[in-house]
């Protein structure tokens, strides 16, 4: 591509495609498109955004093109790869001058050329850091910003290379430059402390973006530039610095205004400070021991004295509790057991620390987290008056809530607590003590200082296991204050229910549940109170980790509280409310099973309109899918009533072609699964949602396995109208499968095309013709692996024994292809039988083989006589593995026949038998492998052989059989 006359093209194809009409923009895109491959067209593009005097659309547009072009086509090895002259050239253009106006785009300037430097730099492009360093000395401010915004850009992605050779090549680098970027700094910032102090802003807020920029620059080469930093002077001294360097960044905050520019730019500062002492620490544990005392010291005093009144702002009180965290819970700085097994540096780390953690330390930190941190602020209060779904919503894990204070003081006082226990054990257990009795209504603060301690107490309950009785807490003081009606003491009621939530699966009698059950149920009808605490109300209820949960306990309240909560569920507008109130009564449903039946009515009728409601709100819609599985397998056959909502439902979830899938696949597959499971019958409608599953195969995702369990699910609810229907594209689809699957999957395919044949032994063969062949010679190759060995015997059992004549027509066709005799084919099928039986354990598998071999008997064929042995062989150990002896009578008898249906027994703790268990058992009772005696089978076949070959001929035959077998079969044939 010729620049000249090129760059005319090219920028009145970029000016079109920045325009808002599609017919304008389509055409210019595919251009542009086309061009990418054509050498020179970069050279065009650097050209365009280089230049000042064009459209900033446009030029933006050219350094994306230019951006994303070195993604595809700047390594040597790429397709259509950027020629070595072209590059040099574009490498001397991009470092030519740091004049761009406009941030956006040098910023974008600046990505791109770290991306050149990722592939190029040094090797290929010695000059730049040299050319870099240059431009940042220089006094045009301009010029020294964008120097500076790139050589952060390009330090942090040499930074970010994690191969040998590459590390080796940023720590020379770093070597190289690191007495520069301190010196670069400290000028920086000691212009901008200088400018704060004469008020002139304007330019400290042009310092203190470099300020920031060159620290950037510093914590990359710090964090990532030394092996052992800690040998290097000039580190250790930038890090001791950092430390003066904040407290008086933290000092120049109270002389700036709150909206002014600076102030934004002085906190990114001073958290970017707390970065690179958290960063360090992280990445350099050991070399950090030298900072473990000034870090505790720093921060201890920021966080919880005086100190830090009017200085410190949220952001910076979180930075400095992850740093108290990090020290406390780093596992470098714990000492084995055996104190002799320990390192010098961990033994010194841990000093340091058990130095500064005295008792008065610890003692003021957890007495200042819990009654100064943890209490419920003005703003929380009036928005959970204002507005009690947002506050539930914010307070349980909304975006904001994941980076605010509240949840990093909670997660530093459990990893101290934890860490200190023995110490911290009596301090909270007095704040306790000193709270118990009435409180005065009127005292607002002695109850937000009560919600407090209770939180903790809550958040410490493992550890507190030994040193609080929760049962008698509960009965002498929580129960009665649970009961308490006043208004302003609703915030005391939410905590109790969250702390007996916390307490309830650690220790608490289920003696107690029903005066459990009993308070929560008038609480229920506190609407506010009931809506920011829905969470806390499920972990009561029903705990995940609950052993001691008794549905008989819960049953008197089940219906008031499903009905208090359906009505909470109509009432709230938020999603994430409503998620949280239907993942409650899903876990009711769960847990109380079929007895939910009387109460769903109205549930029932209210899910398809919130399911229409919720049609731009996936997660929500995730919530109704869980919620209708549990429906589902509380209702049981009974779910068939559901079919004109639940299927639909079904149909979308599961469609590929259909946006929400992405979001509710997995839930509906599940949902699919259980339907069809609990299905007394199968309709049309349960049928045609079949034809969503060819692309489920086809996307090979972990969600596989269950698409095999729905098809052995229709596979047993309907076998002739299910492969009558789908057959052909089941079997299409598993070819390809075959081709390219893990052995387990390979395992449950075959699974399916053996249960077909268990239903269907006359048309399964026929249906699964073309994978049959593939599973013959597998195993007469001696498949390789045991448990596709197994299946691969399975389905050749089901053959063999249940469809002889399509046995023998396998057979023949296999002779053809390989080029055999079918005699010859016979043999080595059973000696590779008989030689890989141990590949099978389980003892339907194995009996089923017994079987299927025996079923050749009686033959005079010299092959199936060669074989005899291997066949007598497997038929003792399926007689070992199934017969057992009845202790009175002295006899044997297969424990695997089943005589009739029984409707199996259950207890409280078992779910009932489903209507998909009902069918495998009616399934079992026409299987020969429970139908047919193996004891039997044996004696007929050997004796209808017998009477074929004659006495002598058989007492030959029997011969051929080790002594020790045929004493074992006289035995277990012992009155026959």
């Amino acid at each position: 591509m010729d620049l000249n006359s090129a760059s005319t093209v090219v920028l009145q194809v970029l000016t079109q495609a920045t325009s808002q009409d599609t017919a304008v923009l389509k055409p210019a895109e595919e251009q542009l498109k086309q061009w990418e491959t054509q050498p020179g067209f970069y050279s065009v593009l650097l050209n365009i955004f280089t230049n000042h005097s064009l459209d900033v659309n446009v030029r933006w547009l050219a350094v994306l093109y230019f951006k994303n072009g070195i993604d595809r086509y700047w390594r040597r090895v790429a397709p259509h790869a950027l020629s070595e002259e072209e590059k040099t050239t574009l490498r001397a253009g991009l470092i030519t001058n740091f004049n761009e106006p406009v941030n956006q785009i040098a910023t974008q300037i600046s990505v791109l050329i770290a991306k050149v430097a990722r592939v190029d730099c040094p090797r290929q492009w010695p000059e730049l850091i040299p050319t870099l360093v240059e431009s940042v000395k220089v006094q045009d401010d301009l010029q020294q910003h964008r120097a500076l915004l790139t050589f952060y850009h390009v330090t942090k992605t040499l930074a970010s290379k994690r191969l040998a050779a590459d590390r080796k090549l940023f720590y020379d680098l770093t070597s190289s430059i690191y007495t520069f970027a301190c010196s670069l700094w400290n000028h920086h910032t000691d212009t901008f402390l200088q400018q704060i102090c004469t008020g002139d802003e304007a330019a400290a807020a042009n310092s203190l973006e470099r300020t920031l920029l060159s620290l950037k620059v510093l914590r990359k080469l710090t964090v990532h530039g030394f092996i052992e930093p800690h040998w290097n002077a000039e580190v250790m001294g930038f890090l001791h610095a950092v430390f003066e360097r904040l407290k008086q960044f933290l000092q120049c905050s109270r002389s700036i205004r709150a909206e002014s520019i600076c102030r934004d730019r002085l906190e990114k500062t001073i958290i970017l400070f707390t970065k690179v002492l958290l960063d360090f620490l992280d990445q350099h544990p050991f070399s950090f021991t030298a900072l473990i005392q000034r870090s505790l010291e720093f921060s201890v005093s920021y966080v919880f004295t005086e100190a830090g009144e009017g200085v410190v702002f949220e952001q910076f009180i979180v930075q400095c509790m992850n740093l108290i965290k990090m020290i406390v819970k780093n596992y470098a700085y714990k000492p084995s057991k055996n104190i002799e097994d320990s390192s010098a540096e961990t033994l010194e780390a841990h000093k340091i620390k058990t130095a500064f953690f005295t008792y008065p330390t610890l003692t003021e930190i957890c007495r200042r987290l819990v009654t100064h941190y943890f209490l419920l602020t003005k703003e929380e209060l009036t928005m959970w008056e204002e507005d009690p779904e947002s506050f539930t919503v914010e307070e349980t894990g909304g975006d904001s809530w994941k980076y605010s204070l509240r949840p990093c003081t909670e997660v530093l006082f459990i990893d101290i607590f934890h860490e200190y226990n023995q110490t911290l054990t009596p301090v909270l257990l007095e704040m306790v003590h000193s709270l118990q009795g009435s409180t005065n209504m009127e005292n607002t603060n002695a109850i937000l200082i009560k919600d407090a301690v209770y939180n903790a107490v809550g958040l410490a309950a493992y550890e507190l296991f030994d040193s609080v009785d929760f049962d008698q807490w509960f009965k002498n003081q929580l129960l009665a204050e649970l009961q308490v009606s006043h208004d302003r003491y609703k915030p005391i009621r939410r905590r109790v229910i969250w702390l007996i939530g916390q307490w309830i699966s650690v220790k608490f009698k289920s003696d107690l549940r029903p005066v459990l059950y009993e308070a929560i149920r008038n609480l229920l009808q506190d609407r506010d109170l009931v809506v920011s605490s829905v969470l806390f109300f499920l972990s009561v209820y029903l705990p995940v980790d609950d052993f001691e949960f008794r549905t008989d306990q819960f049953l008197p309240y089940l219906e008031s509280m499903f009905t208090l909560l359906f009505q909470l569920l109509q009432e709230v507008t938020q999603c994430d409310t409503k998620m949280h109130v239907l993942h409650v009564l899903s876990c009711v449903i769960e847990r109380v099973n079929m007895q939910i039946r009387p109460y769903v009515g109205c549930l029932v009728q209210y899910l398809p309109l919130l399911w229409k409601q919720s049609e731009e709100h996936n997660m929500l819609r995730c919530a109704i899918l869980t919620t209708l599985i549990h429906l589902v397998q509380g209702l049981g056959a009974d779910s068939k009533n559901l079919y004109p909502f639940l299927l639909p439902v079904i149909q979308l979830s599961t469609d590929v072609s259909q946006p929400p899938h992405v979001y509710l696949l997995e839930d509906g597959l599940e949902l699919w699964l259980v339907t069809l499971e609990n299905s007394p019958c199968l309709t049309p409608e349960l049928l045609r949602i079949f034809q969503n599953m060819s692309a489920l195969l086809e996307l090979s995702s972990e969600n596989l396995k269950n698409c095999f369990k729905i098809i052995n699910a229709y596979i047993f609810l309907s076998s002739s109208e299910f492969l009558q229907m789908y057959a052909a594209d089941l079997c299409r689809s598993f070819c390809e499968l075959l081709k390219d699957i893990t052995t387990e999957g390979q395992v449950q395919v075959l699974k399916v095309v053996e249960n077909v044949l268990k239903v269907s032994p006359v048309l399964g063969p026929q249906v699964f013709q073309p994978l049959l062949p593939s599973v013959f010679r597998g195993i007469i190759d001696g498949e390789r692996y045991p448990v596709v060995m197994s299946t691969y015997l399975g389905i050749m059992g089901r053959v063999l024994l249940q469809n002889a004549r399509f046995f023998s027509l396998l057979l023949s066709q296999m002779a053809c292809e390989l080029g055999q005799e079918l005699d010859q084919i016979l043999g080595n099928m059973i000696e590779m039988w008989v030689d890989r039986m141990d590949n099978i354990t389980q003892p339907e598998r194995r009996k089923l083989s017994a079987l299927a071999l025996l079923s050749l008997l009686p033959s005079l064929n010299s092959v199936i006589q060669d074989k005899f042995c291997g066949i007598i062989n497997i038929s003792v150990e399926g007689l070992h593995d199934v017969m057992t002896e009845d202790s009175e009578t002295g006899t044997y008898k297969d424990c695997m026949l089943m005589f009739h249906l029984e409707e199996p027994k259950t207890t409280e703790d078992e779910e009932p038998p489903t209507e998909q268990d009902k069918r495998k058992k009616l399934l079992a009772l026409k299987d020969p492998v429970h139908t047919v005696s193996l004891q039997q089978f044996i004696y007929e076949k050997l004796k209808a052989q017998q009477e074929l070959m004659g006495e002598q001929g058989f007492h030959a035959l029997m011969e051929t059989v080790d002594t020790e077998i045929v004493a074992q079969l006289q035995e277990f044939l012992h009155g026959f």
